[in-house]
């Protein structure tokens, strides 16, 4: 397969040329106006960000898609459905003013927001998936499915369950239902080391299923009440919850790309990431960790997988930033030193047996 073009540039802004005119600049290099916008529906899959949490992308990004959605006379939406855990973004309602309360409403974006599953995370399409391994029909958000095209703007970071969190990651587990998210976490399923737990209690507040019990400031996990979220284990100050076996996560991984498959296959598709604020857990925690690497820059392209590929190796190219949480770890590999436990190859080997890209790419310096 011919090598993919991934187009990259910094996050340098001199001689009077702002961020976003340089992320302007490099996705109409990288080709986004070849899609055909022309009174059709575009929606941009984005991460509005937990409450709490001031790693994910700023809306002002957000404004230069829309901005050139709008331009070729594009109807466009931003979008994501909700979440499986307690927090800020649960239900429609709940998601919308926590993406307001993030900055991300029509003033700023210039386009309207629509959460993709509905009120209760139930307004789902069922989309054939023939050749998935584990997935034979993906529960997609009824309002992704609904557009013509469909553009991911993705914050690249860590992930507790899958290593990173990338643009296979923000389509595949973000364009999900709730019963879709559900389907892909059920089969990891997190312990609890004794010897470290202190009965704190935290990982029993943020399990939306009741599945945690605490006794004798010993917490426990009821694996038939478990779907597998993880959340639990960022939630814990002691580190004393465990990621499911490298087995269960590389399911997990390879439920996230036959969930891509089903969203993005036979539509326009155009793909956006960007290195900042690296932290070693996902946007949909409350909170942010220092960056475990410095900021690297913005990326497109239109294959996925040589996107998140290009992403990986710059990120691994980077020193592990001081003081954060791989600081002196003798690993070349910054997602396996952060999470160990998980295993990122499996994503682009299943991705490429779907279909979905190559890992084989060109990058564009812009």
């Amino acid at each position: 397969m011919e090598k993919a073009k991934v187009y990259f540039t910094d996050f340098r802004a001199k001689n009077g040329m702002t961020l976003p005119q340089k992320l302007r600049k490099l996705v109409k290099a990288a080709g986004i106006d070849n899609l055909d916008y022309k009174d059709r529906y575009t929606a941009i899959k984005i991460h509005f960000g937990e409450p709490g949490n001031l790693a994910y992308l700023r809306p002002n990004y957000a404004k230069v898609i829309v901005d050139i959605v709008k331009e070729n006379g594009g109807k466009v939406f931003l979008t994501d459905c909700n979440t499986l855990y307690v927090g800020g973004r649960k239900n429609a309602l709940d998601h919308l003013e926590s993406a307001y309360e993030n900055g991300y409403n029509p003033f700023t974006t210039g386009c309207h927001i629509l959460i993709a599953d509905g009120l209760k995370g139930t307004d789902e399409e069922l989309v054939p998936v023939e050749d998935g391994e584990y997935v034979k029909e993906a529960k997609i958000g009824r309002a992704i499915m609904d557009a013509d095209n469909f553009i991911s703007l993705t914050h690249f970071k860590g992930h507790e369950a899958t290593g990173f969190g990338g643009t296979l990651k923000n389509i595949g587990m973000g364009c999900g239902s709730r019963a879709g998210k559900m389907e892909m976490h059920s089969a990891g399923k997190p312990h609890v080391d004794h010897e470290y737990c202190v009965g704190c209690g935290m990982c029993q507040k943020n399990c939306a299923h009741s599945a945690i019990t605490i006794e004798n400031r010993k917490a426990t996990i009821d694996h038939s009440k478990c779907v597998g979220c993880g959340r639990c284990i960022g939630a814990c100050p002691k580190d004393a919850v465990m990621a499911a076996s490298d087995e269960a996560n590389d399911i997990l991984n390879k439920k996230i790309v036959e969930y891509t498959a089903a969203v993005v296959r036979n539509r326009p598709s155009f793909h956006i990431s960007l290195i900042c604020d690296v932290s070693p857990f996902c946007d949909c925690h409350a909170e942010n960790d220092l960056p475990i690497i410095p900021d690297v820059g913005m990326l497109a392209s239109f294959d996925p997988i040589a996107l998140d590929k290009a992403c990986v190796d710059l990120c691994n190219a980077q020193p592990a930033a001081a003081g954060s949480i791989i600081d002196g770890k003798k690993d070349d590999d910054h997602f396996h030193a952060t999470h160990p436990t998980t295993n990122w190859r499996s994503y682009f080997d299943h991705a490429v047996k779907m279909g979905l890209g190559t890992m084989e790419y060109e990058l564009i310096k812009l």
